[in-house]
Order: structure tokens, then sequence, then C-alpha cells
């Protein structure tokens, strides 16, 4: 084999090789995160000493296995305090870990984020999200994070962490019917509330099988954040003009329906590299550094 064939090889091998990378370190981190499967047959919540520490992406404090905090339970449990605190170390850790990686760790380490692409892998008809409803999980991110924990309070003055008792999906699939299943009072309590959210995470499942991440592109407040912080991130994409065909291979790629010649700093990038792996002509890298991003960001949206 020549040289030539090794490297026309190496190049179609690339997608499958970047696919079982990110696979399995997608289920390194679901493991992690959830650390402590036991506790499904018990019906109990893990109260370690790991539960001061957030997770990486979506991933319910109340999930019998989880061993760490989820980032919005944090940010929202902070804000609707009775003294009406800011969370300061939460929000100071996602922007932190926006301005290094932006949205790196919804491709690589969201558990939530695993559950939904294997969802999507179930052999049906492919849709794609409207652009303008992408514009919805902002939207959700400062009413129900931000302005109702501290708006919307009890006799008490304590705020209700409003994305997670009425929306989040996410709680209700890993914390919700596991705790339900183990614990017969729990069942007893059941109430419109909890079909409401029943409803929410029947929807979210079933727009994951037909759109790709369905929940990250439309509702999901950790990504809003994240997203926000893609423009500046010090790993981020990169374009050689000189070197693109515009074959539209990247953007056909993208799971988040991204073109990522024309927008690679987009809100909505995951940072998965699927766009680099199939480009033919090597056009497309990641790089981690800051200097002249004026190719990169002239046409962002």
């Amino acid at each position: 084999m020549t040289v030539k064939e090794r490297f026309a090889r190496f190049r179609k091998d690339r997608p499958k090789m970047n696919a079982l990378k990110r696979k399995a370190l997608q289920i390194a981190a679901f493991g992690f995160t959830n650390a402590a499967p036991g506790n499904f047959l018990k019906g109990t919540i893990d109260k370690g000493a790991w539960k001061r520490f957030c997770a990486p992406g979506m991933n319910c404090y109340s999930c019998p296995a989880a061993k760490l905090a989820c980032p919005i339970g944090a940010l929202q449990a902070v804000n609707g305090s009775m003294d009406f605190s800011f969370s300061f170390y939460v929000v100071g850790l996602i922007l932190a870990v926006g301005a290094l990686t932006g949205r790196f760790l919804c491709g690589w380490l969201c558990p939530f984020g695993l559950v939904q692409e294997l969802l999507h892998k179930l052999p049906t008809k492919k849709f794609r999200l409207p652009k303008p409803l992408t514009y919805v999980k902002y939207i959700l991110c400062a009413v129900f994070v931000f302005l109702l924990p501290v708006l919307y309070v009890n006799f008490m003055g304590m705020g209700a962490p409003a994305f997670c008792q009425y929306l989040c999906p996410v709680g209700t699939l890993e914390g919700g019917i596991p705790l339900l299943i183990a614990n017969e009072s729990l069942r007893q309590l059941m109430g419109p509330l909890f079909w409401w959210k029943a409803l929410l995470l029947a929807v979210t499942l079933t727009g994951c099988v037909f759109i790709c991440r369905f929940f990250c592109k439309l509702a999901c407040p950790l990504g809003a954040l994240l997203g926000l912080m893609n423009r500046i991130s010090a790993w981020h994409l990169e374009v050689d003009a000189t070197a693109c065909v515009h074959c539209g291979r990247c953007a056909a790629a993208c799971p988040m329906d991204v073109d990522p010649v024309a927008k690679p700093g987009s809100c909505e990038c995951i940072r998965c590299g699927k766009c680099k792996a199939v480009c033919p002509t090597g056009a497309l890298r990641f790089r981690f550094g800051y200097g002249d991003r004026k190719k990169q960001t002239d046409n962002n949206d």
C-alpha cells in the first residue's frame, strides 16, 4: 500500500474513529457522573461530599445514581434562597468552562446528550428543527432559571427551582420516575404536576428520535449559557478558506444543523468534531488559543 493509499484510507476511517472516541468519552462521563447505581434499588438519593460539585452537563441531582449536582439545579437553588443570594460559584464555573471550551462538554461529556444521540439512532425519518425555535432555550433560561426563582417565592421568601420543578425532562427521567418506582409513599403523592412533566418527557424523547439532540436545540438552559461563549472560547473551530472546496459535507454531517464554513463560531456548535472528520481537504481544524479571529467571526450568527 502506497503512502497516498494509506492517507486516503485514514481519511475514510477518520469519521468512524472520531465517533468511537467521542462515544467512549461520553459513556465514561455518564458512568462517572452516575457512579452509584445501587441507589436505584434502595430508592434513595446519594448525598455524599461530591454533591457539592456540578456535573459536566445535564444530569439530575435527584437521580439515585448521581454523585454530582446539576449545574442548572444548583444555580436555581441559590438564586431562590431566602436572602436572594446569587450563585457566583455556579455562574463562574459555567462562564469559565464556556470561555475555555464553549459547548465542548455538550458534545463530549453531557449524560443527557448521550441519551439523545442513542434515541436518534432509531431507524425513522429524520427532520430538522426550524431555526427560530432554537431561540426558545434562551427565553426558558432567562425566565425559569433566573427570574422565577427570585420573583415567585413562598411565604418563607424562598423561590422554587422553576425549570427543574415545572419543565426539566431530565429530572423526570432520571429522578422522578426511578424514585416513584422504588417508593410507594411517593406514588401516593402523584398529581397533575407529575403528569404534566411526564408529558413533557414523552414529547422530548419522541422529539429526540426524529430530531438530533432535540432538547439541546430547543430547551436546554445549560446549552444556552455555554453557547453564548462559543464566539470567544479558547477552544474554537477554524476554517482554512484556501483549502475549503465548499463540498457541503461538513454541514451535512453537523448534528446541530450548523454550516461550519459559514458560521464556525455558531452558538449551536457543540464541538463534536464531526465536521472536521468528514472534511476531504482538512480545511477545518480545532485550535486552543486566542488571536486574530476575524476570519472565524465575520459570518457568525
